[in-house]
């Protein structure tokens, strides 16, 4: 299997045919065979996927999920092309269930689910783990349905906080044994496209639906909470009143599988909604002029097996029309009037009231303080402080680096708790499982850090474990790397309702300015605090960090030791590949290596790039010809 960044010959079809017959016989296998198609290989047997799978079941869907609402416009126009080649264009769910298809492909209508559970390895289900465009060719796949079929697989991504919400594959007959597949230029501009779409239509719904929030809350005071079913806005009063299972209720409510009355209009948005954008996940905003509310029809129903709702006066953005739910533990009501755009239902705003007479329960969030204000560190820190509210496990994955444990101990420390047991997979100091044994049902918290490297007996206990207390107070830090074993993935997939992936720090650079204090070590006696040139500034913004907040500590650090001057740092002090920035395009590997060789050579010759060139034992002007090349 091949990914997005590598351009090379793949592995031999042939010989990697005869190898899946002998995996499917039992018979052992030959050297050669990759690592990855074996892994995938295996991970379908341990599903119990049958490789001569005819057909798989045709999946259930409510309602048309929004990424196929802005795929459609993209795909229709792309559909008469398809019809007269030999490829195939899918588009999956975030479940990888098949949405649309169009064009010509062996066998493309034959499998309606994509998940690995269901057919095995493939491009998608690879693309979804992998977070980028991915191949699958011929005898990698399990079933037999695809021998002779070439796929790649690009993810689309969701504008506001980089969630999967789905794929767009372009299926082919067998290609050359060489990457990349030429439908990827295809693959990846129907993705951006349908990205582009999403962006339109999530900027002014999110717009329309924090004007109608910031109506409701200008009252000072006031418990008002918006949702739409991706987006949560709450006020302060709002937060220490709902439970977990309040949310969860109004969620069902804006996503419409909760009670919702028979309306004829809502809060509705005006022609020509100015598009600024807006925070999400946040409790305030910049207020910005909005449509006119108006009134909503709730004749008094019972929705089957859920609360009862009834019509009821309502201030703010809710009109007289408005609906009331009784919600759990005691916590009131609330008067949810829902938000129209463009004739369509985009989310609900809810007025909360405490119970007549009393006080409602005041329920308890942690409060993040790690340093970081963008809108995705705060919509993933906010997301896992409510998460924490709850006694279920909670897993926090993202690149190495992200501040996963940093958050981990915050959130166990918010909890006021006896202090947790901590286990380090890296640190090899796993195989206390006895100790994993008496602290989750004791209800004693377990911070397990580096999942990835758990050994697969370890992850087999810990899934026993969880068998056995599904409600253990345990927090999970996981690095995506290799393809996770089926062990591991098992884990992984237990712990997906309850999990918050950190955002980069390239993703966050408004971040930087705000991390740099808290990552600088204290000045000695008598000296003065480490300061920044807006020059310094900008190469640290610009820089890609692929060690993340490690790794910006990790320079910082190593300046503030090494200075031997006064005033603040300049663009010259700071490390090569920092202070020169990112290459202006995507390096291939031996560029990437020629690269990182020249600073480290211009590094340790000061910058004297004659010097640097003898060192290498390169002329100086290919030396200069190379710099040029890599900022072209």
């Amino acid at each position: 299997m091949t990914t997005a960044n590598d351009s090379q010959d793949l592995p031999a079809l042939a010989p990697l045919r005869q190898a899946r017959e002998r995996f499917l016989t039992g018979l052992p296998l030959p050297d050669g065979v990759p690592d990855e198609v074996v892994a995938a290989w295996r991970r379908a047997r341990f599903f119990g996927v049958p490789h001569d799978l005819k057909e798989s079941v045709r999946p259930v869907r409510s309602g048309e999920p929004a990424v196929l609402t802005a795929a459609r416009p993209v795909l229709e126009r792309l559909a008469p092309g398809l019809s007269s080649g030999q490829s195939a264009l899918v588009l999956t769910d975030e479940r990888l269930r098949v949405l649309w298809s169009g064009g010509n492909a062996p066998d493309d209508e034959r499998c309606r689910d994509l998940s690995e559970r269901e057919v095995g390895h493939n491009s998608a289900a690879l693309a979804l783990r992998s977070r980028r465009r991915a191949e699958a060719h011929g005898p990698e796949h399990f079933l037999d349905l695809w021998q002779d079929v070439s796929a790649v697989s690009v993810p689309v991504l969701a504008p506001e906080n980089g969630r999967v919400l789905g794929t767009v594959t372009v299926a082919s007959g067998l290609c050359a044994e060489r990457s990349p597949h030429p439908g990827a230029a295809l693959a990846e501009a129907t993705a951006a496209a349908v990205e582009a779409e999403l962006l339109t239509r999530s900027r002014t719904a999110e717009h329309v639906l924090l004007d109608a929030y910031q109506r409701a809350a200008s009252r000072p005071g006031a418990a008002v909470v918006a949702l739409d079913g991706r987006n949560r806005l709450l006020s302060e009063a709002a937060a220490g009143l709902l439970s977990p299972e309040a949310v969860e209720m109004l969620e069902r409510s804006a996503g419409g599988d909760g009670p919702a009355p028979r309306t004829t209009a809502g809060i509705d948005s005006a022609p020509g909604t100015p598009r600024t954008p807006a925070g999400t996940g946040s409790a305030t905003g910049t207020a910005v002029p909005g449509p006119e509310a108006s009134e909503v029809e709730a004749p008094e129903a019972e929705a089957p097996g859920g609360p009862a709702y009834r019509p009821a006066a309502c201030h703010g953005a809710a009109g007289p029309g408005a609906y009331e739910l009784e919600l759990p533990d005691g916590a009131g009501t609330a008067r949810v009037t829902q938000v129209r755009h463009r004739s369509e239902v985009i989310g609900v705003v809810a007025v909360l009231e405490p119970p007549a007479g009393g006080v409602a329960r005041t329920v308890g969030r942690p409060r993040v303080a790690l340093a970081g204000r963008s809108v995705p560190w705060l919509h993933a820190t906010s997301r896992a402080a409510e998460l924490a509210t709850t006694r279920e496990p909670l897993l926090l994955t993202g690149e190495r680096g992200t501040g996963k444990t940093a958050l981990a101990r915050e959130l166990l420390a918010a909890r006021g708790q006896q202090a947790p047991l901590v286990v380090d997979a890296a640190d090899r100091s796993v195989g206390e499982l006895d100790g994993w044994a008496e602290a989750l049902p004791d209800g004693r918290a377990l911070l397990l850090r580096h999942a990835e490297r758990l050994a697969q007996s370890d992850v087999a206990s810990l899934n026993s474990l969880l068998d056995q207390h599904p409600h253990a107070p345990l927090l999970v830090t996981y690095t995506p790397d290799a393809v996770p074993g089926p062990c591991l993935q098992r884990l992984l997939d237990t712990l997906a309702t309850h999990s918050v992936t950190l955002p980069a720090l390239r993703e966050r650079p408004e971040d930087i300015r705000e991390l740099l204090p808290a990552v600088t070590p204290g000045p000695a006696p008598g000296e003065p605090p480490l300061t920044w040139t807006l020059d310094a500034l900008h190469a640290l913004e610009r820089h890609p960090w692929p060690g993340n907040v490690t790794e910006l500590a990790r320079v910082v650090r190593a300046l503030a030791q090494q200075r031997r001057t006064l005033g603040p740092v300049r663009r010259a002090e700071l490390p090569d590949p920092v202070r020169e920035g990112p290459a202006a395009r995507t390096l291939s590997p031996m560029e990437h290596a020629e690269r990182t060789a020249i600073l480290e050579a211009l590094r340790r010759h000061g910058g004297n790039k004659a010097r640097a060139a003898a060192a290498l034992g390169i002329a100086r002007a290919t030396l200069y010809r190379k710099l040029r090349g890599y900022r072209s």
